[in-house]
């Protein structure tokens, strides 16, 4: 007899992102010739800087194309903890530094190095679905705090401590936010990171957008308490301030206790990263901000066309979001579900965004939108956005 071949349950767990899974659909709808307006990844337009690039050829040239150590090459923890200590106020021990094969990982290492199975997980929601994606096949409890309009979609401290019960391991806060594009004030993070301390827990902050603040805003991060040392774990990459998507290279700074085992894991599931990416990533950290600081410019100037087009709209209606790349538009008095109206301008306007369910139940009446696009792309959305609510 055969004997049958089944997968494992770990496997009947996994669900991926669903930001890719549209991006395959309206993929398939340009290859039939149709033409679509792109809002539904968060992957810049812009083109790697060059002086990134050259950065990794010459590494390649030079030879850096063989194994490394899985915590990452010297010299790219050092640009790390400098970085940390220019924007943070704080120089982590280079034993608290990992350099990881994208931010996205990071979410993994911790779950699977912290959470045991049955254990909690406190996370926003909307948020980024990566993380429900992890604690499901970790076989974690994910503990959604609801993130309101009405408080301008700001994770609240005072929901997180009703959140909180004895199998409560980590709490994760993500600002500013995706998908919302929100950032959280210095109080409520002080406030969140005293909630972790005085319940044990540890706390993820995951800060990919913290380069990408406007109108002044400042970032704030909750390291600042511990400096990684306690309590605190931080999650950074490139992908988003720096153009480098593809390159998939992350930072994570936390307690030595718990990088070392993270360290570990990458070891055991990749070995390291390419030292001619992580070559990269110090000439992205450390030399000419120029093209970096002229991106986030030209986001805001995207967010601000992009906000005014759809407020103008009727039955639509969003936020001017504080950071990220991202708008949260309320759809509600539209009278369909957020998959519906998803559904409705991909077939109706040939427009790709995604429902705010993708991010979580608390999405519902939702969906967002990246201008990580063009300007010109920006217009003609708008345009058919508004094209496609005459008809309804």
């Amino acid at each position: 007899m055969k004997q049958k071949k089944l997968l494992s349950n770990a496997a009947h767990r996994i669900e991926g992102q669903p930001m890719f899974k549209l991006l395959d659909k309206a993929q398939k709808l340009e290859q039939q010739g149709e033409s679509i307006i792109h809002f539904e990844i968060g992957d810049p337009d812009f083109a790697t800087p060059n002086h990134i690039i050259e950065a990794a050829y010459q590494a390649m040239k030079d030879g850096e194309t063989h194994y490394t150590s899985s915590m990452g090459l010297y010299d790219m923890r050092v640009a790390a903890a400098e970085a940390t200590n220019a924007s943070r106020g704080f120089m982590p021990d280079l034993d608290q530094v990992l350099i990881t094969p994208g931010a996205n990982m990071i979410i993994y290492l911790v779950v699977k190095c912290l959470v045991n199975p049955g254990e909690e997980v406190i996370l926003p929601d909307p948020g980024f679905p990566t993380y429900y994606s992890v604690l499901k096949f970790c076989n974690a409890v994910p503990v959604s705090v609801p993130l309101r309009e009405e408080n301008k979609f700001r994770m609240t401290p005072g929901d997180i401590r009703r959140a909180i019960t004895s199998k409560t391991r980590l709490i994760i806060i993500n600002s500013p936010s995706n998908p919302t594009g929100a950032v959280m004030t210095a109080e409520e993070i002080d406030e969140v990171y005293k909630i972790a301390v005085d319940n044990g827990v540890y706390l993820l902050s995951d800060e990919i957008y913290s380069r990408m603040m406007y109108d002044g805003g400042k970032f704030y991060s909750p390291s600042s308490n511990d400096h990684c040392s306690k309590n605190t774990i931080l999650l950074n990459g490139f992908s988003k301030a720096f153009a480098m998507t593809g390159w998939r290279l992350g930072v994570a700074i936390g307690p030595k206790e718990v990088i070392e085992k993270m360290g570990l894991l990458v070891q055991t599931l990749c070995s390291c990263v390419p030292p001619f990416i992580q070559r990269a990533g110090i000439a992205a950290i450390n030399d000419d901000q120029t093209e970096i600081r002229k991106m986030i410019d030209t986001y805001k100037q995207r967010r601000d066309l992009l906000v005014a087009g759809l407020n103008a709209i009727q039955k639509l209606s969003c936020l001017k979001s504080e950071g990220a790349f991202y708008l949260f538009l309320n759809i509600k008095r539209t009278g369909m579900t957020s998959e519906e109206f998803a559904d409705f301008m991909l077939e109706k306007a040939r427009v790709a965004l995604l429902p705010g369910t993708n991010f979580g139940d608390f999405g519902q009446g939702y969906v967002r939108l990246t201008y990580a696009t063009g300007t010109e792309q920006i217009k003609e959305g708008i345009k058919r956005i508004e094209k496609a609510m005459k008809s309804i």
